[in-house]
């Protein structure tokens, strides 16, 4: 069986396509990403084609976060439509093409009129579930959102529409499709593998403080507001909180005009992961309060350095590990509760170091990219004889 894969970006496409590659049944992997920012991806030269003259230079572009919005948008439609036209005319001959949402229609056309199959792998919760999720915090917030392009939505639901089956992370994103509409028998729960051998704890938290951190790209639709608003109420004399990741200024001078940034909170930016597990690891706990997302892999990585973890329920985190055991989950958009569960750790340094143990114990028990490799082509052959 020979499985044709495509992506705009990298993602986890590319951890599928070594594992594809392994057991011989890559065709190709189609990207806009340039070759050249490939190189370490440890696939041969001929299983890689790119098209990188309209996503190359919008991901490089030094001056995007000032532009007009509307050019942005623009940008990011030419770029999906460009490469979704590209990815149905390089299609190669496949049993199962595999398109990450938002541009591969034509060629799941395409590969359906060749008597062929097609997934539609989406790596977040059900586009429409997405959008009113976030409308909803920029109006709270009151940050302006035009909502995410009716033409991205109207291309995600036609692939919906049209694939096989759809393929999703985690619990809340599958459940979002349901909710949705989408038939249940359409839909695959296929759990991302983790790299954890880049992630070990090399490091302990200063037992005289309570340090929390956060991974990620600063947003609303992370949750930071409920994490600041819980971090502001945590009682300890030695707290901090550190945020590792994309930056966001406006968001940031939002909380400071609304009383919830403090002199105790740190921005650190980009963190490489040589570093990264060192910050975990000298961490006391990971919140991720996120009102959407797919699987934030950032959890596993966390509790492979033997930091606990607290997460809402929109983040897979119920996909990882068990509420009270190696972390908390707690619900969406709900500052008492986050700020209940720092508490505890706070208070009780017992409790924080026997979930550390936990954690660690739980990610041996976790697959790795070999096992999702393995799930998604057991996924794809049962498709084929269907």
């Amino acid at each position: 069986m020979k499985v044709a894969l495509s992506v705009i970006g990298k993602f986890h496409t590319f951890d599928l396509a070594r594992e594809l590659h392994a057991h011989g049944a890559l065709a190709v992997v189609l990207t806009g990403y340039p070759r050249f920012k490939l190189r370490a991806e440890r696939l041969p030269d001929a299983s890689i084609r790119t098209f990188p003259w309209v996503q190359a230079p919008y991901m490089a572009n030094p001056i995007k976060s000032r532009m007009p919005r509307g050019l942005i948008r623009e940008w990011e439609n030419l770029a999906a439509t460009t490469f979704g036209r590209w990815t149905a005319h390089a299609l190669p001959e496949c049993d199962v093409y595999v398109g990450l949402s938002g541009s591969g229609f034509k060629a799941g056309q395409m590969q359906q009129a060749r008597g062929g199959r097609y997934v539609c792998d989406r790596g977040s919760s059900h586009i429409k579930v997405q959008d009113t999720l976030l409308r909803e915090e920029h109006t709270e917030w009151g940050l302006p959102f035009e909502g995410i392009d009716h033409r991205a939505i109207e291309r995600e639901e036609a692939e919906y529409a049209l694939a096989d089956c759809i393929t999703v992370p985690s619990g809340f994103a599958y459940r979002s499709f349901v909710d949705q509409g989408v038939a249940s028998e359409k839909m695959r729960l296929l759990p991302y593998g983790v790299n954890l051998s880049r992630f070990a704890p090399c490091g302990t938290p200063d037992p005289a403080r309570f340090d929390l951190l956060f991974v990620g790209a600063m947003s609303l639709q992370k949750g930071v507001p409920y994490l600041l608003q819980a971090f502001k109420r945590v009682r300890h004399s030695g707290k901090s909180l550190t945020f590792a990741g994309a930056v966001a200024p406006q968001l940031i001078a939002l909380m400071k005009v609304r009383g919830l940034w403090s002199d105790d909170i740190r921005v650190l930016g980009h963190v490489p992961q040589a570093e990264l597990k060192q910050v975990m690891s000298q961490s006391h706990v990971l919140v991720l309060p996120s009102v959407q997302e797919g699987l934030a892999m950032v959890m596993a990585q966390a509790m492979a350095c033997g930091c606990p973890v607290i997460a809402s329920e929109n983040t897979g985190a119920r996909d990882l590990f068990d509420d009270g055991q190696e972390g908390f989950i707690v619900p969406v958009r709900n500052p008492q509760a986050l700020t209940e569960r720092l508490q505890r750790l706070a208070d009780e340094p017992d409790l924080r170091m026997r979930m550390s143990a936990q954690a660690l114990e739980r990610v041996k028990r976790m697959g790795g990219w070999r096992d999702y490799g393995q799930r998604a082509l057991s996924t794809y052959q049962a498709l084929v004889h269907s």
